[in-house]
């Protein structure tokens, strides 16, 4: 396990130092704003659309209250709707009909 982590690291590292490796400019902009990349084509409730991310393949939403946050900034996982959760909790999921849970 402590052999991935480094290999990611390096690979993160490499994607920085590269030009032309690294993520796309709209979707940089998007995090830049701490903006978040759905697959949806319109964002969810309380949230604004600014722009695009990966290539204009999702749509970047930025949080209009601070009274959302992503599933797995909160401790969380994204299941989908097959899959039963022992505890659910609150957060959002980039696709749509997906949950989140704190344990599966």
């Amino acid at each position: 396990m402590k052999l991935f982590s480094c290999l990611m690291a390096l690979l993160l590292f490499l994607l920085q130092a590269v030009p032309g490796l690294g993520l796309p400019r709209d979707t940089l902009r998007c995090l830049e704003y701490h903006g978040y990349c759905f697959h949806l084509k319109s964002c969810p409730e309380s949230f604004a659309a600014f722009g695009t991310c990966y290539w204009r393949r999702r749509t970047c939403c930025i949080d209009t209250t601070s009274n959302f946050h992503i599933c797995q900034d909160e401790g969380g996982h994204c299941v989908p709707p097959e899959i039963r959760c022992l505890e659910e909790q609150e957060g959002l999921c980039p696709r749509r009909g997906w949950k989140c849970c704190t344990e599966v």
